[in-house]
């Protein structure tokens, strides 16, 4: 009984002090959330959603593993890893191009962060996953055909 008392004095300070510091101005939701790139997210093609992400559409081949099945069970959920040796990475996308809206994920790298990165992905149909880091200003890309036996964005 005294250990459920204890737990509940300290659940209820921490709120009280979370309170407080919000109500401060300490702490705001824009200062909590990941900020996103909305235009991006919602281009309706791969050449917009990088133009919107990047500043621009036109990528060259670049040395980029992609690591996805050559054939996905279910679309709502299809595994992707990305890895390059390239030096000086500061983003990475995963895009698929037949999805209503291309642009499935992006990430920002921290200086010394290993350019790697490993998510689930939706797809609507068959279609390329679009793999694209950017290093040193340039824009590189790869791609994989990955074959969807059943959709994952309402199909």
């Amino acid at each position: 009984m005294n250990t459920k008392r204890r737990l509940f004095l300290k659940g209820s300070m921490a709120a009280g002090a979370a309170g407080v510091a919000m109500s401060a101005g300490l702490l705001t939701p824009g200062m909590v959330l990941a900020a996103w790139n909305e235009g991006a997210f919602k281009a309706k093609s791969v050449d917009e959603a990088l133009s919107a992400l990047m500043g621009s559409s036109s990528t060259e081949a670049g040395k980029i593993k992609i690591k996805a099945p050559d054939i996905a069970e279910n679309g709502a959920v299809v595994p992707v890893t990305v890895s390059t040796d390239m030096g000086g990475v500061d983003t990475i996308a995963i895009l698929a191009s037949n999805n209503p809206t291309p642009l499935t994920s992006s990430y920002e790298l921290g200086e010394g962060a290993l350019p790697y990165v490993s998510t689930r992905i939706k797809m609507g149909k068959t279609g390329k996953v679009i793999a694209v880091v950017k290093s040193g200003g340039k824009l590189y890309s790869a791609s994989k055909e990955v074959k969807v036996t059943i959709g994952g964005c309402g199909g």
